[in-house]
């Protein structure tokens, strides 16, 4: 072959879109991990020198790193049901956290009914009749009543418990009483309604049990949507003597949060280590991405150079890692810099699998992958939202209001101003009125809350507003 057919041939592959809509009779299995108040900043693809995420690193050198990445709330629950749905959580009322014994119920709810509303489709609805074997390994929090359960909500495998937080190690037995609703959901669960305590650390057993998910699913013949979602580094403070020791300089809630992230990355490590191992690797889609920004005052994780923290609407509290790595489609190896959601993930996911996108109904996420194909070169969302009670900012293009409920609005232009520090709303008052128009007209589309916080939980979440500003 001459050198001028050398050079055509080499121009060609080169203009190829990194992701072809041409799917192929093969569907990718789909592995979604996912924590649980991870700082923003730690993370060796972030910069950290400090906490260790050696095998999240490879992932994102191998992936595309988002640098805009989002969540739709600033806390575990309704960033869930955002992720799960596809659809900002307050239109269908899931506005608020649901923890018992913090949450006042509004008319006929009790605190039992305090979870994603069955008539909302989830991932594993969407995927189930592509074929998928769907399983849901780790926290769950989107309900801790029997209708709200995984195997009820399109996961065929569970292995985790129900509730928002748990102890890393086994707890004694007799110490949970299964009458109590605040301890109830704290127990694991395999399968549904089969209860037990973990042999080892669960950050790690919650990894085994993925692995011999993955390999059932191997095995026979049927692709897969893993969706592990590791409490890790969620409160409480717990590693092993291990973890611990490989941390000699790190002191206090730091040194546990350090030895904790290990352990999350050694654990997804492994999972994404048995792709390779199954042969599965180049047609998986991988997706990695954290629940909100990291609590700083709670678990000593470290957001910067985000301003903010978790429950608030600073970028400390809405913007998280997010990698994504699909080999046989999807090159890898950069970055993709305008607003994603994680609103986005279910029509990814679904798309991916072969689905009809006239069967996404009345979601607000979009597809991902002709954005990063270059197909599509507009951004995916032109406006994103968040809302609590009276708080809630809007995202439009580059600009930045946080309207808050005791104070006036802020207005930060977000590329000269990543740490929010420099407020425009009075240099800029037309911008300001359009955005909270545009605000406004959002929020006559959503769903009254369907619970709220008591008085005394409120108090608590507003005094963090401003914490490492």
């Amino acid at each position: 072959m001459n050198k001028i057919c050398i050079s055509i041939l080499l121009f060609v592959f080169s203009t190829l879109p990194v992701w072809s809509a041409e799917i192929g009779s093969k569907q990718p299995n789909i592995l979604l991990i996912f924590t649980d108040d991870a700082g923003y900043g730690d993370f060796g693809f972030h910069g950290s020198e400090e906490i260790r995420t050696p095998n999240l690193d490879e992932l994102a050198r191998e992936g595309v790193v988002f640098s805009e990445g989002y969540v739709s709330d600033a806390t575990c629950g309704p960033s869930r049901a955002g992720l799960m749905t596809g659809k900002y959580q307050q239109r269908f009322g899931y506005e608020e956290i649901n923890v018992p014994g913090f949450m006042s119920p509004n008319s006929a709810l009790t605190g039992e009914d305090m979870g994603l509303p069955v008539d909302q489709s989830t991932i594993a609805d969407y995927l189930h009749p592509q074929g998928y074997r769907n399983g849901m390994f780790g926290k769950w929090h989107l309900g801790a009543a029997d209708r709200y359960h995984p195997l009820r909500r399109g996961f065929d495998e569970f292995y985790g418990f129900r509730g928002g937080d748990r102890s890393y190690f086994a707890y004694p037995e007799g110490t949970i009483d299964p009458t109590n609703p605040v301890l109830a959901d704290k127990r694991i669960e395999r399968g549904f309604g089969n209860y037990e305590e973990p042999e080892k650390y669960l950050t790690d057993k919650i990894a085994d049990e993925v692995v011999s998910f993955m390999q059932e699913s191997v095995q026979n013949e049927t692709p897969f949507f893993a969706f592990v979602s590791f409490n890790a580094p969620h409160t409480p403070m717990e590693a092993t003597p291990e973890d611990l020791a490989k941390f000699p300089n790190l002191h206090g809630k730091r040194k546990t949060y350090a030895a904790m992230m290990l352990a999350m990355d050694r654990a997804s490590g492994k999972i994404l280590d048995e792709l390779k191992s199954l042969g599965i690797e180049d047609n998986t889609l991988v997706v990695f991405t954290n629940d909100n920004g990291g609590p700083t005052d709670k678990n000593s994780s470290d957001n910067k150079p985000l301003s903010g923290t978790k429950s608030n609407h600073l970028e400390g509290g809405v913007r998280v890692p997010f990698v994504m790595r699909w080999p046989e489609q999807i090159k890898g190896g950069g970055s993709y810099d305008k607003p994603v959601m994680t609103l986005d993930l279910l029509p990814t996911f679904f798309i991916a699998a072969g689905g009809d996108d006239s069967n996404l109904n009345d979601i607000d996420g979009v597809n991902l992958l002709p954005h990063l194909s270059g197909d599509n070169k507009d951004r995916p969302h032109e406006m994103m939202y968040w809302k609590k009670d009276a708080r809630a900012a809007i995202r439009k293009g580059d600009w930045k209001l946080i309207r808050h409920r005791d104070r006036p609005a802020e207005l930060f232009y977000l590329p000269e101003d990543i740490v929010e520090h420099d407020d425009k709303a009075l240099q800029d008052r037309d911008r300001l009125k359009a955005m909270f128009k545009d605000l406004y007209h959002w929020e006559l589309t959503l769903e009254r809350p369907l619970w709220l916080l008591q008085q005394k939980y409120e108090a608590y979440d507003i005094e963090r507003m401003d914490i490492y500003r």
